[in-house]
């Protein structure tokens, strides 16, 4: 059973690393929530491992399986999101805005 400083880690990087191959406008930001991301990741192919029966009780499932499981979470997440099923602060980000705006930040038309 891992201490709970190393799920910590664990979780920071599977977050940080399935942020990075799933960038866009619904993706949650902040370091605590890329690391509840992570964990989350961490769980489910954990627990998916174990449930099939690939893994032992007292093992964790491999690293790139984290990863996958983080990027299914952040897709469904992505979804939820775009039907208004959560708010996602980072949808009103200007970065990710659809409708362009001019140099006084005023939206144009089209």
């Amino acid at each position: 059973m891992p201490s709970f400083i190393v799920v910590i880690i664990i979780g920071g990087v599977v977050g940080f690393l399935a942020r990075l191959l799933y960038p866009g406008p619904n993706t949650p930001r902040g370091f605590l929530v890329t690391i509840v991301l992570g964990v989350a990741g961490a769980a489910l192919a954990t627990f998916g491992y174990r449930w099939i029966g690939l893994i032992e009780s007292n093992r964790l499932a491999d690293p790139i399986s984290m990863v996958v499981a983080a990027l299914i979470l952040l897709f469904v997440w992505n979804r939820l999101a775009a039907f208004n099923v959560v708010t996602d602060p980072g949808m009103h980000h200007p970065e990710y805005r659809k409708e362009a705006t001019n140099k006084s930040g005023n939206p144009t038309a089209d």
